[in-house]
């Protein structure tokens, strides 16, 4: 679940890229928001990698980068919140970004518990 999420992050930010550019974030008035959504281009694949990897690194980066894209969402979008609440269920918006964000975050203890059990183990065991 963690890889495919961060995956489809990946691939929706490419998406906006390809579609406006430079301009992609225009809608949101903050340059550091703008300037991060550019940076989960990097971000999310290199997290999926880390974490596909069993790296202990990678799972404290997906909790890291979610808590982050969910604050950086909620932050450019909140007059839109406010304006249409009821857009908050819209299957793009807020919502799938923050329940990712609260798994993520939720399973980052257990799954990284996990990761270092596999990392000590000697090869052949």
């Amino acid at each position: 679940m963690y890889l495919i999420g961060f995956l489809e992050g990946t691939c929706a930010h490419l998406r906006d890229l390809a579609r406006g550019g430079i301009h992609a974030y225009a809608s949101f008035p903050q340059v550091p928001l703008r300037v991060f959504f550019f940076g989960l281009v990097v971000l999310d694949p290199l997290t999926a990698v880390l974490v596909g990897l069993l790296r202990r690194e990678g799972v404290w980066l997906a909790g890291t980068v979610m808590v982050m894209d969910a604050c950086a969402n909620w932050v450019g979008n909140w007059q839109w919140v406010q304006d249409d609440p009821a857009g908050l269920l819209h299957p793009v918006g807020l919502l799938p970004i923050t329940l990712f964000g609260l798994f993520v975050v939720a399973f980052s203890v257990p799954l990284h518990r996990t990761v270092a059990g596999v990392a000590g183990r000697a090869p052949g065991r």
